[in-house]
């Protein structure tokens, strides 16, 4: 295999791990969540079930059903182009590549879930007092910390990749 060829099948097996790491964590989260309620984990963090029909933060989440074709369809886009990105990545972009197979990832957990359930599964629960950061999954922090290495290397903050 060569080396590109070595290089794109990393990238599509850090896709398909956090895909298949956030699909098992809503299921476990599910199963035990159903059956016990919420779980407090320490102060400030607990394990609760949503389900969120909207996008980031529940963003269209009572638009009526709607929402769900635009959001399967937009999560389809991004996969497509970031596939094609990928493919098409250069051995000096390791970092931005890795950005963008979190993101592909975390795409298409969220995307199995919308497809199967028509909403997403949610389950991390971060609070202070009484305000509550929206609930969110494995996907989702694969998908912010993808979207902040892109754009952290993308300016340049993360220096020069060395391979």
């Amino acid at each position: 295999m060569t080396s590109k060829g070595s290089r794109r099948s990393s990238f599509a097996l850090a896709a398909a791990l956090l895909a298949v790491l956030d699909w098992w964590s809503k299921r476990w989260f599910q199963e035990v969540l159903v059956s016990s309620g919420p779980v407090e984990v320490f102060q400030g963090l607990r394990f609760v079930l949503v389900y969120n029909s909207g996008a980031a933060f529940g963003v269209l989440a009572s638009a009526g059903g709607w929402q769900r074709g635009l959001l399967i369809s937009l999560a389809v886009g991004v996969m497509v182009y970031l596939a094609w990105r990928l493919w098409a990545a250069r051995p000096d972009e390791s970092r931005l590549n890795l950005g963008f197979a979190m993101i592909l990832g975390g795409a298409a957990g969220n995307l199995i879930d919308r497809v199967r359930y028509g909403h997403v599964v949610d389950f991390i629960d971060l609070y202070v007092g009484n305000w509550h950061w929206p609930a969110f999954n494995v996907a989702d922090m694969a998908i912010t910390i993808g979207a902040g290495l892109v754009i952290l290397d993308s300016i340049g903050l993360l220096g020069r990749n060395k391979d």
